[in-house]
């Protein structure tokens, strides 16, 4: 997952964690340094190190240098393998919705790039979650950069999108690429019925991702997914046609449409 810092409204910003022991080194420094008569002194493992007020600043210019080559790079957003149904379960608002426009907007109090939003107009087509804390939805948002993890929607042919993420504390709503973000076409149809019910289902459950076979089982109230080892990707049968949900003795299984869920069941505990 990545390392966050800094904001925008209730929105973390990220870097790689390839940075993650860099980056707060050079905050810590800088956020600590002071005056002659208020130096810190820090080092590698609690050795001493005097900073004087003008080195604490020069430390402030490399955090922001490092910030910025940081934004620029596309690969700086990281997530954490997940199947669909996680992501569902894990969101605070998912919709089906049209894109019909969109504008770069940038919060009040700061005037840098990188703090700049994408506001997409949508056209909410149906609502599977979130039913108690937004009755309508005419903008989401998304960090402009992609190594901010902001999304790139087709905003000119009102495209259809399956779109998941969390509400701040004003009501606006977020997106990114950590969530379940996906072109309504690209859904299988196993995916779309599953999120009438189905993964609500199974939010209880829990998806124990598998990076090899066979996978270790840690109880009755999990599913394992096995897209990865099996098929060398995390959008395989697994993720495009299965729900993991309770059985009627509250253990929990992988469900793939069709008959009553108690009567079609398939277990991965040992592929």
């Amino acid at each position: 997952m990545p390392f966050f810092i800094g904001s925008f409204g209730d929105l973390k910003l990220s870097y790689p964690p390839l940075l993650s022991a860099t980056v707060p080194l050079l905050l810590l420094a800088y956020l600590s340094g002071g005056g002659p008569e208020e130096q810190r002194e820090w080092g590698e493992a609690g050795g001493l190190v005097a900073m004087s007020h003008q080195r604490s600043a020069c430390l402030g210019l490399a955090v922001l240098f490092v910030l910025g080559v940081l934004l620029e790079d596309g690969e700086s957003c990281s997530c954490q393998p997940a199947h669909p149904q996680q992501l569902f379960c894990s969101a605070e608002i998912v919709i089906r919705a049209k894109i019909s426009g969109e504008k770069i907007v940038s919060p009040s109090n700061s005037s840098s790039p990188y703090m700049k939003m994408i506001q997409y107009e949508i056209k909410m087509i149906k609502m599977f979650k979130g039913f108690h804390k937004a009755k309508d939805i005419q903008y989401v948002y998304t960090p402009v950069f992609s190594s901010l993890c902001g999304v790139k929607l087709d905003s000119n042919n009102k495209a259809g999108y399956l779109l998941s993420g969390s509400m701040w504390s004003d009501g606006r709503i977020s997106i990114g690429q950590c969530d379940l973000v996906e072109s309504w076409d690209n859904l299988s149809l196993s995916q779309k019925k599953n999120l009438n019910y189905r993964y609500q289902m199974g939010c209880e459950c829990r998806i124990n991702t598998c990076y090899s076979v066979p996978c270790a089982s840690n109880g009755d109230h999990e599913c394992q997914w096995t897209d990865w080892p099996l098929d060398n990707s995390l959008n395989g049968e697994q993720a495009r046609q299965y729900a993991c949900i309770r059985r009627s003795e509250s253990s929990c299984s992988w469900y793939r449409g069709g008959p009553p869920p108690e009567k079609d069941f398939q277990d991965f505990t040992d592929p």
